[in-house]
């Protein structure tokens, strides 16, 4: 890429990111070409879809999923406790632009998404904290990651719509984790 279509593309997805979290996620891709200082014709060269821009903007966060599921595995806290923390990490990064929820739960397994790359670094990631506390005989055996996935994203969208915070999304997700404990 040239230098200058690259900062282009720098400033779109900078501004992309600003306006996902002030607006949401289906905020007018014209203001995001505004607040970059390009023209629309060059943010739709750059990015043909909203989703090619949402995976663009979401890119920069899966290093941060990766590295809460890798403390997650290595945790010697309690169980519950685990959970409790992966799971809130889990609906902060996938909260963190309004309407992010959603996009997230509606692609969850959907390999034509165009943001199922990150979807999929999201059941991977919650994949190797459930298979760790699971040998571990802390979770039922039926237990599957895609649907895990699918329940705390659901718990995401309530929060999301119903604009709740952090103890009312803690408690939900606490429900979630006794359903998932053997007895």
């Amino acid at each position: 890429m040239r230098a200058d279509a690259q900062r282009n593309y720098d400033k779109i997805v900078a501004a992309a990111a600003e306006v996902f979290t002030e607006r949401g996620m289906d905020a007018p891709l014209d203001e995001i070409a505004t607040r970059a200082e390009v023209g629309p014709g060059t943010l739709y060269r750059h990015f043909a879809t909203r989703e090619d821009l949402i995976d663009a903007v979401v890119k920069s966060w899966m290093a941060q999923i990766d590295s809460a599921a890798t403390e997650a595995v290595e945790s010697d806290l309690p169980t519950r406790e685990v959970l409790q923390k992966w799971f809130n990490t889990y609906v902060a990064r996938i909260s963190r632009n309004r309407g992010g929820p959603s996009k997230f739960a509606t692609a969850m397994g959907k390999p034509d998404s165009p943001i199922y790359s990150k979807c999929e670094v999201l059941r991977l990631a919650n994949d190797r904290v459930l298979t760790r506390l699971r040998d571990k005989g802390a979770l039922r055996a039926d237990v599957d990651a895609l649907e895990v996935c699918r329940l705390v994203g659901g718990v995401a969208v309530v929060a999301d719509q119903a604009e709740l915070g952090p103890d009312d999304v803690s408690s939900m997700l606490g429900i979630v984790i006794e359903g998932l404990l053997r007895e």
